[in-house]
């Protein structure tokens, strides 16, 4: 086993298959105790409890292959305990590496049987099962705590938590203990003691992930034609394997104390208590709080916008649509070469154009490099550059969300000089953080795929999540103080704390836990500072690549203003289309997970970004599904991106910019905008809405919409392209004006209780 640990920390550079990898980066106890985790903790953890399933497991193939998953798991659950103190996360980590673990223990139990000559096998008697198996059922999803079961279950996939509801939690007791019960009878019959009900426990936690699966496929469109299906079965066994490797210890000493219990003739005992035991499980798990336990409606000043429930309101009862797009102009892009600019200037203008399209939102990315390439100090020349971005925007009406953005961490390239390992390559700076705030320990920057994994970026990352030299905590009080120069600017929506954080070294560790621990200080430096616009928070650049990630842990604010915002970019930019696979994760399904994550964080979804571009055939026939999912969905986002320089490293020095506003290479100047794309995007939708909307649908200029509102407001405001004045019928609307804007037309009126719009 040691072997293979070996041969695949040299032969994987990213760590991402390894069941240890290394970046090339040297630890450092500076740094802390983290960097030296996977050496100090993981190796010997994995070395014990291999020896000890190789003795008491080893005389079968299929029993020491289990016992290996549960080396592997402990190992990597130590590892993360080690590193956040944390046993939610401990455990979450533990499902993240059963791909790998399974793999490996197939491998390792194979060679094992075929190298180690004969052994003397026995069958034993197993004993009771139920007594353990209850106890288990009834304990374990306690000491689980949400990690077991997170967003990627669809509602009716039963599961151990308190807001799933009382017939989902019984189900899924009686599951676990039925699974637990049968895999005792079989594993103690071939392994002993402590470590065959441990055994038990993993097996029986692989087959309820399994049964969620197949109740999964019937329950959220199997048949849909996405990997979806996959992913969830993948999710579900992954997790139950690592609910049975960390609590599973519970069945192991049940099963022992049982058995002792039996022998002396009082096997009514265990029973009893068991069943007490359960019982209490069960009465504490319906009323203990569940992952979204909210505290009180935060009430930002009045005319700002805020997160209400699962939509984002105006704070005067209408619901408000964001939908618009990114503006990359003052990101401090790393430059391929020097006579070709990495982004154009920025103007008023481009804000009047934007207005025209109806564009309502603006998400203004900037560069943590160039806010402060000094630390402690923010430039002043820059933060008049973002206070002119958004001081356009308000004029023509468009709220601003400000976005710390980077990618691949910071802007530098790879070092002359440097060699990449076998399957990295060179590589061009992004854009991201400062000089004084990447700290790689040596790690090449070498690139893996792309940009966002390359081993200085990992550890540029993990040194960010762990804080250390305090880089973390930098970045927060400079949100905080980037924060309070907008504190009392209305039109500035929210900020964006992170762009695409990338997953560091040891996702989901970095990706769930950490990631949220930053999300938090930021939020406190932002309402420090006296700001109470809404927090832009995002999942991991997983969910750029996959389509789903986890998001971070729920609970990690008790700040209620807050909206979920994912990139989604679902048969864009994902994997599968670089693979020429199937989608992992389809268009429309990508907007039900991210507002089943949303959900669990109590908080609304919105996207940062998504786009469709190229010469593909189907370019205009996804957007225009995209299009379709987003208004049945009744959500906004914003289309990446406004404009894209010709020196944009994103862009690779192409003949022409790749944007809405094109840019023509040769110098010539600008090209005619993207006209096919803008006739999608600028289609007619409601900008606010009194109370809720209940539905949606556009096509152009013409819209059907309904929605319902308790109390009477006029606050509906819809936007309708084009120069034909529309026609539009109402119900429950009353004082309709109809007014030309630049580009098309805006629609008001008060309404009171249901009512309908339609536009033609």
């Amino acid at each position: 086993m040691l072997t293979l640990v070996l041969i695949q920390a040299v032969a994987d550079p990213t760590g991402l298959l390894a069941l240890v990898g290394w970046s090339g980066a040297i630890p450092s106890f500076d740094a802390g105790l983290w960097s030296f985790a996977p050496y100090l903790v993981f190796l010997p953890v994995l070395l014990v409890a291999l020896w000890w399933v190789s003795a008491r497991a080893g005389e079968w193939f299929w029993t020491l292959t289990a016992g290996i998953v549960l080396a592997v798991l402990l190992a990597q659950s130590a590892t993360a305990f080690v590193m956040t103190w944390d046993l939610a996360a401990a455990g979450s980590a533990a499902s993240f590496v059963a791909g790998k673990a399974i793999p490996a223990a197939l491998i390792v139990a194979a060679l094992t049987r075929w190298l180690g000559g004969p052994v003397s096998r026995r069958r034993l008697e197993p004993g009771p099962v139920w007594p353990p198996a209850v106890l288990f059922a009834g304990l374990a999803p306690l000491l689980a705590g949400l990690w077991w079961t997170g967003a990627a279950y669809a509602p009716g996939i039963p599961a151990a938590r308190p807001d799933r509801g009382l017939l989902s939690v019984v189900i899924a007791l009686a599951l676990i203990a039925g699974a637990t019960a049968l895999s005792l009878r079989w594993m103690r019959s071939r392994v002993p003691g402590v470590l065959g009900g441990w055994l038990a426990a993993l097996l029986a936690g692989g087959l309820v992930g399994l049964v969620q699966a197949v109740i999964g496929f019937a329950v959220d469109g199997g048949l849909s034609g996405d990997m979806w299906p996959l992913m969830v079965a993948y999710i579900a066994v992954a997790d139950g394997l690592a609910f049975g490797a960390c609590v599973g210890w519970i069945v192991g000493i049940g099963a022992v104390v049982t058995d002792r219990v039996a022998e002396g003739r009082a096997a009514r005992a265990p029973q009893v208590a068991v069943a007490a035991v359960a019982a209490f499980a069960l009465v504490a798990t319906l009323v203990l709080p569940g992952g979204n336990s909210a505290s009180a409606e935060a009430a930002p000043p009045a005319g700002m916008l805020r997160a209400s429930a699962s939509v984002i309101t105006d704070g005067n009862g209408n619901q408000v649509l964001l939908r618009g797009v990114n503006v990359n102009n003052l990101v401090d892009f790393y430059q391929p070469r020097p006579d070709v600019p990495a982004t154009t200037p920025l103007s008023e203008a481009d804000f009047a154009g934007m207005a025209g399209y109806g564009f309502n939102v603006a998400r203004l990315n900037i560069s943590w490099s160039a806010l402060e390439p000094e630390r402690g100090t923010l430039d002043p020349a820059y933060l008049a550059q973002i206070g002119d971005a958004v001081g356009w925007a308000k004029k023509y009406g468009i709220y601003t969300v400000i976005d710390m953005h980077q990618d691949g961490w910071w802007n530098g390239p790879t070092e002359e000089g440097t060699t990449c390992r076998p399957g990295t390559e060179t590589m061009w700076g992004y854009d991201g953080a400062p000089e004084w705030a990447t700290i790689t320990d040596g790690a090449p920057r070498c690139q893996f795929t792309g940009r966002d994994i390359s081993p200085a970026g990992n550890r540029a990352f993990q040194n960010f999540y762990f804080d250390t030299n305090g880089v973390q905590t930098a970045l927060a009080e400079t949100w905080g103080k980037l924060a309070a120069t907008f504190a009392d600017e209305p039109m500035v929506a929210g900020f964006d704390l992170l762009n695409e954080p990338g997953f560091g070294e040891t996702a989901p560790v970095t990706t769930s836990h950490q990631l949220a621990s930053f999300y938090g200080q930021a939020i406190d430096r932002i309402r420090a500072a006296g700001a109470e616009q809404i927090m832009f928070v995002e999942p991991s650049i997983f969910w750029s690549g996959l389509g789903f990630d986890t998001g971070p842990t729920p609970g990690f604010t008790d700040d209620r203003n807050i909206v979920f915002s994912p990139h989604l970019y679902a048969e864009s930019i994902t994997m599968d289309r670089s693979l020429g696979i199937p989608a992992i994760v389809s268009l429309e399904r990508q907007f039900t997970l991210g507002q089943r994550v949303a959900a669990d964080l109590g908080a609304p979804l919105w996207s940062g970004e998504y786009g469709y571009w190229g010469e593909d055939d189907d370019v205009l026939a996804r957007l225009v599904r995209y299009a379709d999912a987003e208004d049945a969905h009744m959500l906004g986002s914003a289309y990446w991106v406004w404009k894209q320089a010709c020196g944009d490293p994103q862009n690779g020095i192409q003949p022409v910019g790749n944007a809405l506003m094109m840019q023509n290479c040769d110098g010539s100047g600008e090209l005619p905008p993207k006209t096919e794309l803008l006739d999608i995007l600028s289609r007619a939708y409601p900008q606010a809405a009194p109370g809720v909307l209940t539905a949606l649908e556009a096509d152009g200029a013409r819209l059907q919409l309904s929605g319902n509102t308790t109390e009477r407001s006029c606050g509906l405001r819809l936007w309708v392209p084009g120069s034909a004045k529309p026609a539009v019928d109402v119900t429950g609307v009353t004082e309709l004006e109809i007014t030309s804007v630049p580009g098309g037309w805006s629609v008001t009126g008060c309404a009171d209780g249901d009512y309908t719009v339609s536009t033609r």
